[in-house]
């Protein structure tokens, strides 16, 4: 197997290997679509970008054994590229206050906070895979793109 892979949108035949590894918490949202890194027929990690305004990056995701390899980042960047060829000018994020890796991540690909107080999250939520108990505190982020070439 080689080293090399690359990120794509997430085809219909797709859904279930990806799932298999991943999960695909918010794939009935309806209003967006998942970026998937893959090597070879291997999903590797995931990114939800929603289309809303502004367009929300959601569900980042990467398999344990692949994480530490830039694959967070490349999924964040391939959002915002596809943001920015949407005509959006900024990419939102929430991550939990508990998350330290996440937040260094995002701090260092330029977000930040946006004068949105911390949200606190409890009770159950129902996902594509079930109900989930939740009780958690997000930070909600953003960043500033560039405009389109």
């Amino acid at each position: 197997m080689t080293s090399e892979w690359g990120i794509r949108t997430l085809a219909p035949e797709e859904v279930a290997r990806v799932a298999a590894v991943l999960g695909l918490a918010r794939l009935q949202q309806g209003n967006g679509f998942y970026l998937v890194a893959w090597q070879e027929n291997e999903p590797l990690g995931h990114a939800f970008l929603a289309l809303t305004d502004p367009p929300e990056l959601g569900d980042v995701s990467v398999r344990p054994e692949h994480r530490r390899r830039g694959i967070a980042s490349a999924l964040t960047a391939a959002a915002e590229r596809e943001a920015v060829a949407r005509g959006f000018d900024r990419l939102r994020l929430t991550v939990s206050v508990d998350n330290q890796p996440a937040q260094a991540l995002y701090r260092d690909l330029g977000y930040g906070e946006v004068g949105i107080p911390p949200r606190r999250v409890q009770g159950t939520i129902v996902i594509r895979t079930g109900p989930l108990e939740v009780d958690d505190t997000l930070l909600t982020w953003e960043k500033r793109l560039p405009a389109r070439a």
